[in-house]
């Protein structure tokens, strides 16, 4: 379920847990737009057959695709109301502790850790863990920074 919140509210929301996303599948049609967007052809991303030999037995997604799925994963999970322009200031900490098969379920988990001022604005730290449904391990443990100005 979606938080919504008000810009000037932005400050309360330290250690405030945000719960998780819904679920979306990862098909080799990401995969492979991702590997022609970033000229990462890897065989075991872009060629199903043979990644059934592999090491993981089946095609994977590259762990910055699965990374930038926190773009779409975080809309679900807080609107913030009054604000002109928001953005994605960068990241912390970022991890790949579990491959992610193609067709595999995943989804964010996160938690706004810190709220601080800048100039303009607010900064929120976020920690954020991209779970893969039935997996032991998540597919993305990662510290988001995100800036809103009103």
């Amino acid at each position: 379920m979606t938080m919504t919140i008000t810009y000037d509210r932005l400050g309360d929301l330290a250690g405030t847990d945000l719960g998780h996303t819904g679920y979306r599948t990862v098909t080799q049609d990401q995969v492979d737009l991702f590997a022609d967007a970033t000229d990462d052809h890897q065989w075991i991303h872009v060629d199903p057959e043979r990644a059934k030999t592999g090491p993981f037995g089946a095609p994977i997604a590259h762990g910055f695709l699965t990374l930038s799925l926190a773009v779409p994963f975080w809309t679900e999970l807080l609107e913030v109301k009054g604000v002109t322009t928001k953005v994605n200031y960068g990241l912390d900490k970022v991890r790949f502790p579990a491959p992610v098969v193609v067709g595999a379920r995943v989804r964010m988990r996160a938690t706004v850790a810190e709220v601080v001022e800048v100039p303009g604005g607010y900064q929120l730290t976020v920690d954020q863990t991209i779970e893969i449904a039935g997996g032991s391990k998540p597919a993305v443990v990662a510290r988001g920074l995100y800036r809103f100005y009103a």
